[in-house]
């Protein structure tokens, strides 16, 4: 009688929270950002500007600073989109480069897993800003395509140059997580003559995923904070415009509370994503 039982068939149990006392919970999404977080924000916001009220009363001709900060928020609130825009951007073209690097690093063939190797830790030891730098200086204004010249905007050009450490971290969680399935998970697809394509495609990966999901939402974060680099290299986005706005006002007194409101937008993106990935990682500590 043939056994249906191999490892590559075998379902994983639901996944659960274990809390510190070792009791097991459901996965709960809720309370990731938390109302004492918040009003801790809120708090340091309204103490910004009543100092910077005190700093201004001698313009009574001026507009208060809430006025003045509601005047502006638009405008940095779409700079601070546009930070977003880039970090999704530079996330996807780094991850699906990064997908194929962590595959090289596993392949059997030496000198593609040496190659990808030297390509991975150059790109994940490298600084950020000398990527930029070098992406916005080497990188042409435009090509050509299908016979039609196509420009190539700064914020591209910025957006591939965070997409190189991204693809060399993307490549390191792939191979992290590859090597992470049991050698069972292996030789069970040996035993139903699977090709390492097949392999890899149909059991490895989705295994993988969840394994893979939590750095990968970390990284993201990371990178969503780091898209303010990209103000250096000349990019139109939230800390540029919102520089050019206290120029354009010309007060002193706003500088702590522009910058802060910018960094409450960011705040208030990233926590939460670190916090789900936390939740992640408890969720899927789950042993097979």
């Amino acid at each position: 009688m043939i056994r249906s039982d191999l490892p590559v068939l075998l379902a994983r149990p639901p996944a659960l929270v274990v809390g510190r006392t070792g009791e097991e919970r459901s996965f709960d999404c809720r309370g990731i950002l938390r109302p004492r977080t918040l009003a801790l924000l809120a708090t340091a916001l309204v103490v910004s500007m009543i100092a910077a009220e005190a700093q201004s009363q001698g313009a009574a001709s001026r507009p208060g600073i809430l006025a003045t900060l509601w005047l502006w928020t638009p405008v940095v609130f779409g700079g601070f989109l546009f930070n977003l825009l880039t970090s999704v951007l530079s996330m996807a073209l780094g991850t699906a480069a990064g997908l194929l690097l962590g595959l090289a690093l596993i392949s059997l063939v030496r000198p593609v897993s040496r190659s990808a190797w030297y390509v991975t830790q150059f790109f994940r030891n490298a600084p950020w800003l000398v990527l930029l730098f070098y992406c916005m200086l080497l990188l042409p204004f435009e090509v050509l395509l299908f016979g039609q010249t196509v420009s190539l905007p700064a914020w591209l050009k910025a957006s591939v140059g965070l997409a190189l450490p991204v693809m060399a971290n993307v490549a390191e969680i792939v191979r992290g997580g590859v090597q992470s399935i049991p050698d069972t998970q292996w030789q069970a697809a040996d035993s139903l003559a699977f090709t390492r394509l097949q392999t890899i495609r149909m059991i490895i990966l989705p295994q993988c995923l969840k394994r893979m999901t939590p750095p990968w939402m970390n990284l993201y974060a990371i990178l969503t904070m780091a898209t303010t680099l990209i103000s250096i290299v000349g990019v139109q986005e939230g800390l540029t415009l919102t520089r050019a706005a206290l120029v354009a006002d010309g007060r002193v007194e706003l500088f702590v509370p522009m910058y802060l409101m910018l960094l409450m937008f960011f705040f208030l993106y990233c926590y939460p994503i670190a916090r789900w990935t936390i939740a992640l990682e408890r969720r899927f500590n789950v042993k097979a």
